[in-house]
């Protein structure tokens, strides 16, 4: 992600700013795969309650049985298992990847799950979001479809550009 200032950054701190169950919380944000150790030392010293992996679109984009995906659950199941808050950003793709992984079983992991969707508001009144399933009735009991524009309410889940620059670089 090509982010002003945070070029080489591993970590940062901040308060989380989109509409998840952690908005609010003071935030350790951590880009890539980090030391453990490393992570544990930021929480503390800058008293950290949320703890953001995959922050700056790190996740990589791979095959749901890719060893990587062991990586990333190692390093964030010791912080679910002291009873962090965790998120982990993953672009829609890697759906059935995180799903293998069991990070969704724990009820303080919160799975962020970004859908790329450029030029939104050129899309029109009528634009329509399907939460669809991988095949007809495969894994999913139906199909919800909503509104883009009902979605685009600011009041409860728009996030201005803006508000991610008030980061803390950590290293």
């Amino acid at each position: 992600m090509n982010r002003a200032g945070h070029n080489n950054t591993s970590l940062f701190v901040g308060t989380e700013v989109e509409h998840s169950p952690a908005y609010g919380q003071k935030t350790l944000f951590v880009v890539g795969i980090q030391p453990q150790e490393l992570i544990e030392a930021a929480m503390v010293v800058h008293k950290c309650t949320h703890i953001y992996f995959g922050a700056n679109q790190s996740f990589p984009n791979i095959d749901t049985n890719n060893s990587q995906w062991t990586q990333w659950e190692n390093m964030i199941h010791p912080f679910l298992s002291k009873g962090h808050l965790c998120t982990l950003d993953i672009d829609v793709n890697q759906v059935e990847g995180l799903l293998e992984s069991g990070l969704t079983e724990r009820r303080n992991f919160i799975p962020m799950i970004s859908v790329k969707l450029p030029y939104i508001q050129q899309l029109g009144y009528n634009a329509t979001i399907k939460l669809d399933d991988k095949d007809f009735a495969a894994t999913n009991p139906g199909v919800w479809c909503h509104s883009v524009h009902d979605l685009m309410k600011r009041d409860q889940a728009f996030t201005d550009w803006y508000k991610y620059t008030k980061d803390e670089i950590v290293r």
